[in-house]
């Protein structure tokens, strides 16, 4: 197994773009991958911005499958 893959402590370490986590926008449905500014509070994190954690809960408009 090669360890420069693997995280160590929980924390990322460098990765190719392609390699990072990504999750679904609660508000508008689109993708978004893992930032640096996330590390600590990844799974917390439901908006791909700050517009869209702003945004009122039934504004989705540009939901996905609608």
């Amino acid at each position: 197994m090669d360890a420069r893959n693997e995280p160590q402590n929980n924390t990322m370490k460098m990765q190719k773009k392609a390699n990072l986590p990504s999750k679904d926008c609660a508000h508008c449905g689109l993708p978004f991958s893992w930032r640096k500014k996330w590390e600590r509070d990844w799974e917390g994190v439901k908006y791909c911005s700050e517009r869209c954690r702003r945004a009122p809960a039934g504004a989705g408009a540009g939901k996905r499958g609608a």
